[in-house]
C-alpha cells in the first residue's frame, strides 16, 4: 500500500475515534437530560397534587357558584 493509501485510512480511523468519542459524549448527556427532566416532572406531579389539596381545603364549591352572576 502506498504512503498516500495508509496516510487517508490513517486520517480516517482518527476522524471516525472522534466522532465516536463525540457520540458516547453526546448520549452521556442526552441521558443525564433526561433523568433531570424525570426529576422535574416527578416534581412538578407533586407540588400539582400538593396545590390541589390546598384548593380543595381552602375553596369549598356549592351548586351558587356555577350559576352566573344576577345581572347576567
Amino acid at each position: 500500500m502506498s504512503d498516500s493509501h495508509e496516510d487517508r485510512i490513517v486520517e480516517l480511523e482518527r476522524r471516525l475515534a472522534l466522532h465516536e468519542r463525540m457520540a458516547e459524549e453526546l448520549s452521556a448527556v442526552v441521558a443525564e437530560q433526561a433523568r433531570t427532566i424525570d426529576a422535574l416532572n416527578a416534581r412538578l406531579r407533586g407540588m400539582t397534587g400538593r396545590l390541589h389539596a390546598v384548593e380543595d381545603a381552602t375553596w369549598e364549591r356549592s351548586p351558587q357558584d356555577d350559576k352566573p352572576p344576577p345581572h347576567y
